[in-house]
């Protein structure tokens, strides 16, 4: 596919922290850009990477296509190049995959992440035609998202690395599917052409095994960036004692945070002062008073720890 090997050829490589961005919204159930704004902005300054959205931590399947545009446009304007912008552009069809990379392409993101579509299956062949024409057209190179289900397929590491080599399309995977570490190593193994790398996922609850083995970055959720920019910057530094002393210092909110995912992070944010409303629009179990009076220890312990 001669637009797949030019796309290879001028495509800069990205890695390290790159928070998913949570949809904020108002009480009322629609979407507030400044408070979308203001966690962008905290990401910024925490020192992260890039950022991500609208990803599965965007509720992105929650939004319609025109205020997932919205959204893009709203992020491409305020980041202004000053970070690197994934825009996630999953959809079980590939003309509207095509449509929202279109739209991260023209707000400034460097790549294009697409979960390996639910309405297709794991029929290997289809989805290498998926991602092949959605390479064709979306003007980006392409990240693979290869979650469990039921939000993706959660396929082996050999069905990933057949559809990478096949399709010619790929220039990034995030894997998160467990064990996510044993199918960073299999991907990396195969040291397949035009790969430039591979994410971790999970919202950075296996950190520590991703970037032993190989990983070249992170995509957790928002409401600690400070935190897991300041673990990547242990990893680089080679200390490894570090990096162990930050995961564990933030791992019961990890836990917690998997339980309550999207009003957990915006619980957290609320709690700085970012905006008002935790509002979701997915979903899930809500914190109660329990819960929060439990989320106010976790937090106090974190930031003693992180600042020490």
């Amino acid at each position: 596919m001669a637009v797949n090997g030019t796309a290879r050829m001028t495509t800069r490589t990205i890695g390290g922290v790159f928070p998913v961005l949570p949809t904020i919204f108002m009480d009322s159930g629609d979407i507030d850009e400044a408070g979308i704004v203001a966690v962008l902005e905290h990401v910024v300054a925490a020192g992260s990477d890039g950022v991500v959205a609208p990803g599965l931590a965007s509720e992105y399947d929650m939004l319609s296509l025109d205020e997932r545009e919205a959204m893009i446009a709203l992020i491409g304007k305020t980041l202004d190049g000053r970070t690197d912008f994934v825009v996630g552009a999953s959809s079980d069809r590939v003309e509207d995959s095509i449509r929202i990379a279109r739209a991260g392409a023209a707000a400034g993101a460097r790549a294009a992440m697409v979960m390996t579509p639910r309405a297709i299956g794991p029929d290997v062949a289809a989805l290498t035609r998926f991602f092949g024409d959605l390479a064709q057209s979306a003007g980006l190179p392409i990240m693979l998202q290869n979650a469990p289900a039921p939000m993706g397929l959660g396929l082996l590491a050999e069905q990933v690395g057949e559809i990478v080599s096949a399709s010619g399309a790929i220039a990034w995977v995030k894997e998160e599917t467990l064990p996510g570490g044993q199918r960073i190593t299999a991907l990396l193994a195969d040291h397949h052409p035009g790969l430039l790398g591979v994410f971790g996922g999970g919202g950075g609850r296996y950190i520590v095994d991703e970037l032993a083995r190989g990983a070249i970055g992170t995509m957790p959720a928002s409401e600690t960036p400070e935190v897991h920019v300041a673990l990547m910057a242990a990893h680089r530094a080679g200390d490894t004692g570090e990096v162990r002393r930050i995961y564990e210092a933030v791992l019961p909110l990890l836990m917690m945070q998997a339980v309550f995912r999207w009003r957990l992070t915006k619980e957290v944010l609320r709690r700085r002062g970012l905006f008002e409303s935790t509002f979701t629009r997915a979903p899930g179990p809500v914190l109660d008073r329990h819960d929060k009076d439990e989320l106010t220890v976790l937090l106090a312990r974190l930031d003693a720890a992180v600042k020490r």
